[in-house]
């Protein structure tokens, strides 16, 4: 099979014919139609996450996928539209095949396509995390979601919206529109206006940037709001770490929110697509058709 792997860390990922994957106990092989790029796969390319994912070498990138299941397992039969994250460590999304153990799987959404679908397992169920699971956000609050049109931003506007919360945005150039169409209610163009300038009384601020973004976010915070970071740990902030959740994935999936796709890639683009998604300007997801 054909699979987008790298052989040493802070090598660029390159396109190989593998073994395909042999199913242990309770796994079940997945046909690949798309995979979505994110950027711990950077991370882990270059060997920053190795303490945290000691991946081993040679080591098949990707975590996010969408495909078929190619043999029946428990719960699922043949031909079945799935989505799904792979354990980090382990990878493998990169490719025509990949296995996972059966429960880690959850039926793909039917409002839109199966390649698509493939954006939504890191991106949204983080966004889901951090607005439900750690914040608890409700009818009545006021969010404010940092870098809007991003992966995690743009599910983040959807799901606030749809917990009844009233929405600001931050964003740039035509992420503004583009935070606007998913539903922001307020949006202000970070290199036009200081959004600390501009608001107070925020219940909830969801923080995708990191640095001084964090800092300054404390500043329009009402007494006793929650600052929700996922670049880092912050000073005053609830650090938001990311982990496979087949039950919190079906979730964020359930919610039939848009999937922002900047571009797709064929497999063979593998390295081009990773790069693009490093000069940090997607808006919304970045995918590769592998099937």
């Amino acid at each position: 099979m054909k699979a987008l792997h790298i052989t040493a860390f802070g090598t660029e990922a390159t396109l190989a014919d593998l073994p395909a994957p042999v199913p242990g106990p309770g796994q079940v092989v997945v046909d690949v139609v798309a995979a979505a790029a994110n950027p711990l796969d950077l991370k882990i390319a270059s060997g920053a996450m190795h303490d945290y994912f000691p991946a081993a070498l040679p080591y098949v990138l990707g975590t996010d996928f969408s495909g078929r299941v190619a043999t029946p397992g428990t719960g699922w039969q043949l031909g079945d539209p799935v989505i799904g994250r792979l354990d980090p460590v382990d990878g493998g999304a990169f490719a025509e095949q990949l296995v996972i153990d059966a429960a880690d799987l959850v039926p793909a959404p039917s409002g839109i396509s199966l390649e698509t679908a493939a954006g939504i397992p890191t991106a949204a169920a983080t966004a889901w995390q951090a607005l439900v699971e750690v914040a608890n956000v409700h009818r009545g609050q006021t969010v404010l979601v940092h870098a809007a049109a991003g992966g995690v931003g743009s599910f983040a506007v959807q799901i606030a919206r749809r917990l009844g919360a009233r929405v600001v945005a931050t964003a740039s150039g035509d992420g503004v529109a583009i935070a606007e169409k998913l539903g922001a209610d307020q949006v202000l163009d970070y290199r036009q206006v200081a959004f600390d300038s501009r608001l107070d009384g925020v219940d909830v601020v969801l923080d995708t940037v990191g640095g001084e973004v964090g800092a300054r976010s404390q500043q329009v915070l009402k007494p006793g709001g929650l600052l929700v970071t996922t670049p880092a740990p912050a000073e005053g902030a609830t650090f938001v770490f990311h982990s496979s959740d087949a039950a919190r994935l079906a979730k964020a999936a359930e919610l039939g929110v848009e999937v922002l796709v900047d571009r797709t890639y064929p497999l063979a683009d593998g390295a081009q697509a990773l790069a693009y998604l490093g000069e940090g300007h997607a808006r919304g997801k970045v995918l590769l058709s592998v099937a």
